[in-house]
């Protein structure tokens, strides 16, 4: 299997795997489990991420490198008169997004049953309205691939409020390279960054700083990597997606180096130094500006931490609803990412 294959193969199985923010020990559980193979010394924090550690030639300056495994989701708000769920997002996304969806229902008791995710006012033939009514949370339900009819029927299956609901990832990949799928991000950047694990193991490969990557699950809202960051971390790198629209220039086949978001720019001499090593290298890049985004490496920087830090990440199109990018941005993606942790600190 050549490292394309590996990587798309790591992909469809952490994509398969549901981890709403709040919900991701089974996915954490696939991470350890997947490094333990490799002999990578690996530590779960108490909010329940995954801290993976390699020892480097200088063990008093540290990198730290995150990419998150949560992604968005929901949980049942109500139960409603007529057995259908009324939903509460998790994570940033609009409700017009997930209209038609598979979605995944997870009982407290381990129970799951799966449903479409569906406008109240969906039949034409009963609905004047269907297709101007809001896409919101009073129109927006679950049907549940059950057979019930009121409230006490769908708690009689063992689902209540506060119940995880996930999406179908519905991941396919093109002959012409293309990976089309929800929960992209970040899981493309996860499935890069354990590639990389696993290539600096298998290839017994030194690098200058004992370097920490961090497996956050809690970044869709706000915290994933706000915290276990070792006092001698002074390189704190987010690999996370980026975002395509007007007036951006991310594309879905290069690496897109942030140069500033929503919490502000990104530290100067980093971003230069992933630039310079994108030349070097002859790695496809681009500059961009995320205007509505946040980052892990922003919550560290918020939460205090004296660190200088960065974000890349391979390029995402329709960014939290169904995603797609392509083969040469994730293998660009970890080629920057490949060449950075064996280069020098910047200044």
């Amino acid at each position: 299997m050549n490292q394309r294959e590996s990587t798309v193969n790591l992909l469809n199985q952490l994509l398969s795997i549901p981890s709403p923010s709040g919900n991701t020990s089974e996915v954490i559980t696939f991470v350890e489990k997947y490094l333990s193979k490799y002999n990578i010394q690996t530590k779960r924090n108490h909010k329940g991420g995954l801290i993976a550690t390699i020892l480097g030639e200088n063990k008093n300056k540290h990198r730290m490198l995150t990419a998150h495994v949560d992604t968005l989701g929901a949980m049942v708000k109500e139960i409603k008169a007529n057995g259908r769920l009324k939903l509460d997002l998790i994570g940033g996304f609009t409700y017009n997004s997930i209209e038609g969806e598979y979605c995944l229902i997870e009982t407290s008791n381990d129970k799951k049953y799966t449903g479409t995710i569906l406008m109240h006012q969906t039949s034409v033939h009963v609905y004047k309205d269907a297709g101007k009514a809001e896409r919101n949370q009073t129109n927006m339900e679950v049907r549940i691939d059950a057979k019930v009819t009121n409230a006490d029927e769908v708690r009689a299956l063992g689902i209540e409020v506060g119940d995880f609901v996930s999406f179908d990832p519905r991941t396919e990949i093109t002959s012409t390279g293309f990976i089309k799928s929800r929960h992209l991000d970040d899981k493309a950047s996860v499935a890069i960054l354990l590639e990389l694990i696993k290539e600096i193991s298998v290839e017994n490969i030194t690098i200058p700083y004992t370097t920490h990557f961090l497996i956050s699950n809690n970044e869709e809202i706000g915290y994933g990597g706000n915290s276990n960051i070792p006092p001698e971390t002074v390189e704190y790198v987010a690999v996370d997606m980026g975002a395509i629209g007007d007036g951006q220039s991310t594309d879905e086949y290069t690496v897109s180096i942030c140069v500033k978001d929503a919490s502000g720019p990104y530290h100067l001499q980093l971003r230069n130094h992933f630039v310079k090593l994108a030349k070097e290298h002859e790695i496809e890049y681009k500059l961009d500006i995320y205007p509505y985004y946040g980052s892990d490496a922003s919550a560290a920087i918020r939460s205090g931490h004296d660190i200088i830090h960065g974000l890349i990440g391979p390029g995402i199109d329709s960014s939290h609803a169904y995603e797609r990018t392509h083969m040469t941005s994730i293998e660009n993606t970890r080629k920057l990412l490949y060449h950075y942790i064996q280069s020098e600190m910047v200044d």
